[in-house]
C-alpha cells in the first residue's frame, strides 16, 4: 500500500472523506483526482437540457459521485439564461463579446446558434441538500463566472477549501465576465497561495484577415497552428496557507494535494508542522516521503545535466 491510500484509509476519512466539487467537468474525470477518486465524493455539474436532478453512480470510480444536469450559478433563480456557441466548450450564461473576440482567430467558435433557458441551482442549496458541509478541491472552469461562483459559498466554506482551480480570462470573451485580476486579487486577499499558473492562448489573426489570405480551410487551419499565440486565458491552481490551524485531517489530505501538485517543499512544511501539533507517527513517514521526492528531483536534475554536458561535447 502506498502512502496515499494508507492516509486516505485513516479513520479521518471513514466519515469524512475528501470532497470534490468540478464544474464545467466535460463528462471525465479530472486527471489529477485519479489517485484520490476511490476515496473521495465528487460533485460534478454537466449543462445540457435533461431532466434536472442529480444521478449517483457506484461505478463511475469515485466513492460517490454526484452529476447536476444543470446551470449552477450564484443567481438563486430556477431558470437561467445560456447561449450555446458553436463550440460547446464556449457556451456560458454570459454574453460572448463578439466585438472583442473579432480580433481573434477563434472567435467563430463563440458564435450564438442558441439561447435557451436552463435549470439553474447554486452551489449552496447543493451542499444544503447533500448535507455537505465543505469543500477540499474546488475546480471551475465556467466560462466566466469562476469568480462569482466560489463568492457565492460562504465565508467558513471558501476559508477550508485545500484547493481551488480557476480558468479566468485575460481578454474580453465575455460580458461582465470574472477576469485573472480579479481572481488574482481576491484570492491574494484570503488564505491562499498561488501554486501553479498556466498561460493558455490564441492567434491576434481577424478572420476576416484571415479569409484573404486563403479560402482553403486546411490552409487556414495551419496558418493559424503556425501563428504566434497570445495570451487569452490561464489554468490556475490556489493551494491553502494552513494559516488558519486545521484540523488532522485537513493537514493529511492538504499534504496529499501537495504531493500531487508536486509542491514537495510545501508538503514537507506540512509534514512538519502536522507532527508537531498532533504528534501521530504519520507525519515522520509524510516527511520522509516528502525528502525522497525532493532528493529525487535533485538527482534527475544532476542526470540530466551530466546527458546535455556529454551531448554537447559531441557536437
Amino acid at each position: 500500500m502506498n502512502i496515499i491510500d494508507k492516509i486516505l484509509n485513516r479513520p479521518e476519512f471513514v466519515n469524512a472523506p475528501p470532497i470534490l466539487v468540478d464544474i464545467g467537468a466535460s463528462g471525465k474525470i479530472h486527471s489529477k483526482w485519479k489517485k484520490i477518486a476511490k476515496y473521495s465524493v465528487c460533485i460534478a455539474f454537466d449543462a445540457d437540457d435533461r431532466e434536472f436532478g442529480y444521478v449517483e453512480n457506484a461505478a463511475s470510480g469515485f466513492r460517490k459521485l454526484y452529476v447536476y444536469n444543470c446551470i449552477v450559478s450564484d443567481k438563486d433563480s430556477g431558470k437561467i439564461d445560456f447561449y450555446l456557441t458553436k463550440s460547446p466548450y464556449c457556451s456560458s450564461t454570459l454574453e460572448p463579446d463578439a466585438a472583442a473576440l473579432a480580433e481573434w482567430s477563434f472567435a467563430d467558435k463563440f458564435i450564438i446558434e442558441k439561447n435557451i433557458n436552463l435549470n439553474n441551482i447554486t452551489l449552496s442549496k447543493v451542499l444544503r441538500d447533500l448535507k455537505i458541509t465543505k469543500i477540499d478541491w474546488f475546480k471551475t472552469d465556467s466560462q466566466g463566472i469562476d469568480l462569482r461562483l466560489f463568492k457565492s459559498l460562504s465565508n467558513e466554506i471558501q476559508d477550508k477549501v485545500i484547493v481551488a482551480e480557476f480558468e479566468p480570462g485575460l481578454i474580453d470573451a465575455y460580458k461582465s465576465e470574472d477576469k485573472l485580476f480579479n481572481i488574482v486579487g481576491y484570492m491574494s486577499s484570503g488564505n491562499f497561495w498561488l501554486s501553479d499558473f498556466i498561460t493558455k492562448g490564441a492567434e491576434r489573426l481577424t478572420q476576416a484577415d484571415l479569409s484573404s489570405i486563403t479560402q482553403n480551410n486546411l490552409l487556414k487551419k495551419l496558418i493559424q497552428f503556425s501563428h504566434r499565440k497570445s495570451p487569452g486565458w490561464a489554468e490556475m491552481t490556489y493551494i491553502n496557507s494552513f494559516k488558519n490551524t486545521p484540523p488532522l485531517r485537513d493537514y493529511l489530505l492538504g499534504w496529499v494535494f501537495s504531493i500531487i501538485h508536486k509542491q514537495y517543499g510545501f508538503s514537507l512544511k506540512l509534514a512538519e508542522e502536522g507532527k508537531s501539533k498532533f504528534n501521530d507517527q504519520i507525519f515522520n513517514e509524510m516527511k520522509l516521503f516528502s525528502l525522497r521526492k525532493i532528493k529525487n528531483d535533485l538527482f534527475k536534475l544532476k542526470f540530466y545535466k551530466s546527458i546535455i554536458e556529454k551531448l554537447s561535447k559531441t557536437f
